[in-house]
């Protein structure tokens, strides 16, 4: 199974003939490949898994989608300590 994490583009850049940015995760920032998401612009949140972005999303999509998994990570987290 594979995982697609919503971030918020915080830069745009080129590299190469690549549309790329940089995508803030709750704090922590990566280059991602935009390619696949043309229209995306600074401020726009992306679903990105391995390092490319596979779609575009709105804030309320993605805040929810964020606080979920931070909810799931209490859980996991109240489990592994039982």
């Amino acid at each position: 199974m594979c995982l697609g994490v919503p971030g918020k583009i915080e830069k745009l850049f080129q590299e190469g003939n690549l549309k790329m940015g940089v995508v803030n995760f709750d704090g922590v920032t990566m280059p991602v490949c935009l390619e696949t998401t043309p229209e995306a612009v600074v401020g726009d949140y992306v679903i990105v898994h391995a390092g490319f972005a596979i779609s575009s999303l709105n804030e309320t999509e993605a805040l929810e989608t964020l606080q979920l998994l931070k909810d799931l990570d209490e859980i996991q987290t109240k489990l592994d300590n039982k």
